[in-house]
């Protein structure tokens, strides 16, 4: 009896479907044009297809229903992908300013040979200012949450920090926000890939791993997960 109690007051997920229209509904709600970029994203393979049909197809039915087919999975698989990137735009807008915001996307959105944590290597306990370290073939990049004014010297100390015991790796900084000179959050991943490639995977690990014995300043709570963050209701 315990048991099925305990079952039955167990929420139930919702289903795939159902997930996927309460992100498109999210987005929506941030971004008004989403529905129209997702449309024009399903209509214009389809509308290609057709097209391809009647050229290639020579007025062979099956050839051109080939083709039709094809480009509603592709419109399909683009109209995703679309609202993909839009929903994780919406999702970082929600949590961006907030402390640990940078330490999401470090944990979830870095792209392939860039290794990030969560956890800041430098943080300012009174403004909760923070600094946090990426390494890739890019070398290291130091990323800071706050305003440039207050972690400029945070970045330096950071990366004299780094010189000490890795001279020839070189260093960049990256500092988040919305003003001049600065990356918004969502754009730190796209930001790290533009970097020009100097070292090898092999040194990306090493270096990392070298970075890892030097701990951080302060330790804080872990970095905010945005697909966990409710969607605030429109008035």
């Amino acid at each position: 009896m315990a048991r099925s109690s305990e079952k039955s007051s167990t929420p139930k997920q919702p289903g795939r479907f159902k997930q996927m229209w309460q992100v498109f509904q999210m987005t929506r709600r941030y971004d008004s044009s989403a529905q129209w970029l997702m449309l024009l994203g399903f209509l214009a393979p389809i509308i290609v297809g057709v097209v391809l049909g009647i050229v290639l197809g020579n007025g062979n039915g099956f050839t051109i229903a080939l083709w039709v087919v094809a480009g509603v999975l592709a419109g399909v698989l683009i109209a995703l992908i679309i609202l993909g990137r839009l929903a994780e735009k919406a999702a970082y807008s929600q949590i961006e300013g907030q402390p640990g915001a940078v330490g999401a996307v470090l944990r979830s959105s870095l792209r392939r040979g860039w290794i990030g944590s969560e956890m800041p290597v430098a943080v300012n306990g009174k403004t909760q200012d923070a600094v946090y370290r990426a390494v890739g073939r890019g070398g290291i990049v130091l990323i800071a949450e706050g305003a440039s004014s207050r972690t400029a010297r945070m970045l330096e100390d950071e990366k004299r920090k780094i010189g000490r015991i890795l001279p020839n790796v070189p260093v960049e900084f990256v500092t988040v926000g919305r003003g001049e000179g600065e990356v918004p959050l969502h754009k730190i991943p796209r930001s790290l890939s533009r970097i020009k490639n100097t070292l090898s995977k092999a040194e990306v690990l090493a270096i990392n791993n070298r970075l890892s014995s030097l701990g951080t300043q302060l330790p804080i709570p872990k970095g905010i997960d945005p697909f966990k963050v409710r969607p605030q209701r429109g008035r």
